[in-house]
């Protein structure tokens, strides 16, 4: 039987770190950026010195994340009218809706978050964006990508199910051997017609996958289960986009 062709499963952004992903059929990559709109936007927690004049990498730490707000799992969010209303659900229920490039839309998303993760705030939330910046985690503007053998093999591990959106991926990919990813650090691969990434980087997991993504509760202990078994906490690469173009879903990826 031959080998199963390596193609792009399922395409996601984040438009605000740590709220809900988005799935895409199709997205356009361009060279040195992010997905268009991922980690748009971020919501600090507390005074993190932010400059929206001159936007910097910092730790994740200082927003709003799932490593540290499991409950942020239990929001349904969406961005609209061209990435800039964001609509929050909580319990099935529209709970609060505002357009973050105006000042009464973001004051209406910052009190949400100030009444809903009142108890784990170091200050007064608030949204933050600057044009072309991407609150990623890292400093460098990159495309996450998971193996789902890899995600199978972290399911034989633990032996319960793992959702595979709890790593939060850009790109999720079907067709190499578990932990083919690693292999391929240094090396380009081709999506598509004309899309190129380097991979760059293995990606050291935190706590937030052990988040389940739906129920917003801390349930599984996947990086230590992986360092216990395989020595390291990684799972999924960083890619690199080196030539841009369109990719679309079940897109091949050649190396």
């Amino acid at each position: 039987m031959s080998a199963e062709i390596p193609s792009i499963h399922a395409i996601y952004r984040y438009p605000v770190k740590g709220l809900s992903p988005e799935p895409l059929t199709r997205t356009r990559l361009a060279v040195g950026e992010t997905l268009p709109a991922d980690r748009l936007y971020a919501i600090e927690n507390g005074p993190s010195g932010f400059d929206h004049a001159a936007p910097r990498y910092q730790p994740k730490q200082r927003y709003l994340m799932l490593m540290r707000n499991a409950r942020l799992a239990r929001l349904r969010t969406r961005i609209e009218d061209a990435d800039r209303t964001l609509a929050i659900e909580l319990d099935g229920r529209e709970a609060a809706r505002g357009d973050l490039q105006t000042p009464d839309g973001r004051a209406t998303i910052e009190r949400f978050f100030a009444e809903f993760c009142a108890d784990e705030l170091r200050g007064a939330p608030r949204v933050l964006y600057a044009p072309g910046f991407s609150f990623s985690d890292v400093a460098r503007k990159v495309v996450s990508i998971i193996n789902l053998a890899s995600v199978a093999a972290i399911e034989d591990l633990l032996g319960v199910p793992v959702h595979p959106l709890r790593f939060r991926a850009n790109l999720y990919v079907t067709g190499w051997p578990a932990w083919r990813e690693f292999d391929l650090v240094g090396q380009d691969i081709a999506i598509g017609k004309d899309a190129r990434l380097k991979i760059v980087k293995r990606i050291v997991r935190c706590a937030a996958i052990d988040v389940d993504p739906d129920m917003g509760i801390r349930d599984l202990s996947i990086p230590p289960t992986l360092m216990r078994s395989l020595g390291h906490a990684d799972c999924g690469v960083y890619g690199e986009v080196v030539n841009g173009g369109d990719i679309v879903l079940g897109d091949e990826l050649r190396n």
